[in-house]
Parts: C-alpha cells; structure tokens; sequence
C-alpha cells in the first residue's frame, strides 16, 4: 500500500470522524460527568458497560480504527513536507500543527488507555473504581500537566481534522463555506479543550479526594 495512496488517505481521514470522533466525544461527555461529582461519573460508567456486544464495539469502533488511524496518521506526518519558515500562511500552521498534534494524541491516547483500559482488562482495576484511579493519577502535578496537553492536543487535532475532513470529501468546497467551517471547528476545539479542562479539574475534587481518604483508612 503506497503512503500517499488516495483511498488509504481517504480511510484514514473517515475513521478520524466516524467512529473515532464519535467516540472522543462521548468520551469528553462521560468525563464530563466528574463535574456534577463522583456518583454521576460512576453511573455514565456503569451505562457504558452495560452495553450489548460492548467489547465487539470497543474492538471494531474503537480499537482497529484507532490502529489504522494512528499507524497511518505516523506515515503522513513523517513524510509531509512543512513550508511554514517559507510561506507563514494560516492553513500551513494548520497543517504543521495538526501533524505534531497528531503524534502527540496518539502517545497519550496510548498511554491513557494503558493506565484505564487496560488495567481493567487485566482486572487490576473495577469499572467502578475508574473515578478514584483518575483522581490518584492527577492528583500528582506533572501527570496532570501532562494530560493537560494530552486532552489540548487530541481537542485540535479532531477539531482541525474536522475542518480536513469537510474539505477532502467534497462537503465544503468554496473559500466562504471552507471560512465557515473553520470558524466552527475553531470554537469546537476551544468548548472541546474547556470541557476536558473542566473534567480533568473535577478528578481532582473533593469528592473524590474524600474517597481516597476512605479508601486508604479502610485498607490502612
């Protein structure tokens, strides 16, 4: 398969959108759920597992397309050829950024889903304990930096694919719709980063703090 072949690119900018961005969206609103408190959190939680056929979605709509997208994003983003020091033009950053954003997104989703997922694969971890595994791993102050740009990067590099995607599969084809859209996936990416901000923040609450506490008197 050639890097720059036309249906692989056209694959890889399809399974950004659909299933992916539909997952990260969900997953933004599911987080979301750490603001109204820990037992909100815990019941999105429980709904998602409960689920039919929930793995067989994780391994078709999550997994394979997540592996395709981010294995093929890497080809792209290593072969482009970036002329921002030449012609220092809005799309160009656009483009150059949504190539670092890119590898950056890709490092931390594999990361995250390393510290949840997986851990509760291995049952090391309860679905219902995924709220207080969240708090422990910001509580510390360089992982909660860390996921700061994690959340910052994977927010553009979604919202400026969008833009990508509209463009590409023929949706936006003029210079006024093509400024529209990138109005809309520009306030996207900014209640998208505020909302993973707010969820992050919320890990580190006091609710779920008390919960610490109880749990390490009680196994203490």
């Amino acid at each position: 398969m050639k890097v720059n072949s036309f249906y692989s690119r056209k694959l890889h900018s399809l399974l950004g959108v659909i299933p992916l961005g539909f997952f990260l969206l969900e997953h933004l609103l599911t987080n979301f759920e750490a603001f109204y408190g820990l037992e909100a959190f815990s019941e999105q939680i429980e709904w998602l597992v409960s689920l039919p056929l929930v793995l067989v979605l994780e391994i078709f709509g999550i997994w394979l397309p997540l592996l395709y997208h981010g294995v093929y994003g890497l080809f792209i983003a290593f072969q482009a050829r970036h002329n921002t020091n030449n012609f220092g033009y809005f799309r160009n950053w656009m483009f150059r950024l949504q190539r670092i954003t890119g590898v950056i997104t890709l490092i931390f989703v594999a990361w995250h889903v390393f510290e949840t997922r997986v851990q509760v694969g291995l049952g090391k971890v309860e679905h219902a304990d995924l709220g207080l595994l969240m708090h422990n791993i910001l509580s510390d102050n360089l992982m909660f930096t860390l996921y700061l740009i994690g959340v910052i990067a994977t927010a553009f590099h979604f919202s400026n694919g969008l833009w990508a995607f509209l463009v590409s599969w023929g949706i936006t084809i003029g210079a006024k719709s093509q400024r529209i859209s990138t109005y809309f996936t520009m306030v996207l990416f900014v209640i998208m980063s505020v909302m993973f901000v707010i969820s992050l923040t919320s890990f580190r609450g006091e609710e779920f703090a008390l919960l610490q506490e109880a749990v390490t008197r009680v196994v203490g």
